[in-house]
């Protein structure tokens, strides 16, 4: 592939994934926005994390990451306390209410995901298919 082609492929790729992503968003259930819904997520994957851990994982600063937290304390979905190590520290944890919900938006998500999947052409289906493998790659790299 030349450097113009695959500049062209990482382009469409992005506004492809971030449409699409977007798009799905806007199927889900009402409540936090994205980024509260995205800590969240983070806390019912990750278990208890300190905020300043939670801020780095999510790439917001820290502020933002307090005013997400107090918003989702508020909301019941997220418990917060003093962090036992470092009175000054704050630890965050998803509730039982904070995991239903990300289960639930993650389920009207994948459901909508499901019916647009279906009205796609066989061709299509496979194709997305085979760069399955690819996609989880880019991903990895993240964690990396």
């Amino acid at each position: 592939m030349t450097s113009t082609s695959v500049q062209d492929v990482s382009g469409r790729l992005y506004l492809a994934v971030g449409r699409l992503s977007r798009s799905l968003r806007q199927a889900g259930v009402p409540g936090p926005g994205h980024g509260a819904l995205s800590a969240l997520a983070t806390l019912v994957h990750a278990g208890q994390l300190r905020l300043g851990d939670l801020a780095a994982k999510e790439g917001v600063a820290a502020a933002t990451m307090s005013r997400i937290i107090a918003s989702l304390v508020e909301a019941g979905y997220v418990s917060r306390e003093s962090d036992p190590v470092d009175r000054r520290a704050w630890l965050a944890k998803a509730t039982e209410e904070g995991e239903r919900l990300v289960s639930g938006v993650r389920s009207t998500r994948v459901q909508e995901l499901n019916r647009r999947l279906d009205r796609l052409a066989p061709e299509h289906r496979e194709a997305l298919l085979a760069a399955l493998p690819a996609l989880e790659a880019l991903i990895s790299d993240e964690d990396r």
